[in-house]
């Protein structure tokens, strides 16, 4: 009442104090405060300020609790009564600090959501590896940056998907052309002017107009030099003065032109040797390689095998209007096989399975006869064979894979851990050669 002296309560005093209910029955709030069952009055304070009143206190038990006191008024606007309610806060913290983390994971979550999205949406990158992760982490902290970007790796492992995942995320790509030239594949007395464009009349056969090259193209962009370790030497030159002077020069023209160009190039050759036995500048290695990102091979990253697997066969059977699924042996066999081609040698096989096989589900006897695993050399235990034969046999094996992955005999092997001297022997012994050129 408005003395303060307890005329009811409920049952939840109990599970909240500890005390007995009947205990508080006919006892003023003053007594309770001398006996340490609380430590303040909301019920005065009520009478007092004649409105809602709440204060947090710990109670006898120890308990964190919330007290609020709403008053009761007659006909004569008179406090009459005093309704307190209590409440255990120890409970309602830890379902508040619960719900922080909740919300904190549900954020980190969305953070996540949003970066793979950004990812997917756009090339249609798939990955679950840590060495993937980081990669495209760092291309997204450098995407804005205009330093130039080495993209290094085997033939097939994703740098072009990369170096466009890097545009897509950049401003460039609100103001210009992601251009790429491959070095590769245009003969040498086309690719200058390819790359630098021509001024009218500048040769014979050449369009009297003129022609801008890659460079004036991409202005404002990207331009992506894909295979870069094939240039020839003299343009080499011609490239590393595009980039430090950050101009050009049409052939046949007579003045330079001002670009503003961000170049990525990528290679599947090791350029530090090629610096070292002359045929890449080193220079120009240097100007190229100021954020340099190594794509590793699928072998190296299997996990990404099977989710990639998944990625190119929703493609074909989009593509090609099928429902075909994948066997758990086969994708066991994915997830083993090396593929010395990487990405696009997995995206050819499983492209091929959909198209070239009747059943529904693919299995591991719809591949292709190259790539059985009865058919791959093995040596037949139930014929007769020298242990000289064998060791052959899974030498020559070896060594086939390793020059078709590798580019040069020093990388073989480091790789296979033997000497430069004896691998050049044995691929000799085996009428082997590198696919890349020593």
């Amino acid at each position: 009442d408005q003395d303060g002296i307890t005329l009811y309560t409920n049952s939840a005093i109990e599970r909240i104090t500890g005390i007995p209910k009947e205990y508080y029955i006919g006892k003023s709030v003053d007594q309770l405060i001398k006996r340490g069952i609380l430590n303040a009055s909301v019920t005065h304070k009520v009478v007092k300020l004649r409105r809602t009143v709440s204060v947090v206190q710990d109670n006898f038990a120890g308990k964190e609790t919330l007290i609020t006191g709403s008053p009761v008024f007659n006909a004569e606007g008179e406090i009459e009564q005093v309704v307190t309610n209590i409440r255990d806060l120890s409970d309602l913290n830890e379902l508040m600090h619960e719900l922080t983390k909740a919300n904190e994971l549900n954020h980190q979550y969305k953070q996540e959501i949003e970066k793979l999205r950004k990812i997917t949406s756009k090339d249609g990158v798939v990955f679950v590896s840590d060495k993937m992760k980081m990669i495209y982490e760092i291309a997204e902290r450098i995407s804005d940056i205009d330093a130039t970007v080495l993209i290094l790796g085997e033939t097939g492992v994703g740098k072009d998907v990369l170096a466009r995942n890097i545009y897509n995320r950049s401003i460039r790509s609100k103001k210009g052309d992601f251009i790429k030239i491959n070095c590769g594949a245009i003969p040498a007395d086309l690719l200058e002017s390819e790359l630098f464009g021509y001024e009218g009349g500048a040769f014979t056969g050449a369009n009297q107009k003129g022609k801008p090259g890659m460079f004036e193209l991409a202005e404002s962009g990207i331009l992506f030099l894909d295979e870069v370790g094939e240039l020839p030497l003299q343009l080499q030159v011609k490239l590393l003065r595009a980039l430090q002077e950050r101009e050009i020069q049409r052939i046949g023209g007579t003045k330079p032109k001002k670009i503003d160009v961000r170049i990525i190039a990528a290679t599947n050759r090791n350029l530090s040797e090629m610096v070292k036995s002359g045929d890449f500048r080193e220079d120009l290695f240097y100007r190229l390689n100021v954020i340099p990102i190594t794509i590793p091979p699928l072998r190296e990253r299997r996990e990404d095998i099977l989710a990639l697997t998944d990625l190119f066969l929703t493609k074909a059977n989009e593509q090609y209007k099928f429902s075909k699924e994948i066997d758990s042996r086969l994708k066991e066999y994915f997830y083993q096989h090396d593929w010395p081609g990487n990405v696009r040698e997995l995206i050819n096989i499983v492209e091929r399975l959909v198209v070239l096989t009747d059943n529904r589900i693919l299995s591991i006897n719809d591949l292709p006869e190259e790539y059985q695993p009865e058919n791959r050399n093995q040596p037949n235990l139930n014929a007769t064979l020298t242990l000289k034969e064998a060791v052959e046999r899974a030498e020559k094996e070896i060594l086939t894979k390793a020059a078709q992955t590798y580019q040069t005999t020093y990388e073989i092997a480091e790789a296979l851990e033997s000497s430069q001297a004896t691998i050049v022997r044995k691929l000799k012994k085996y009428r082997l050669k590198v696919s890349g050129k020593e």
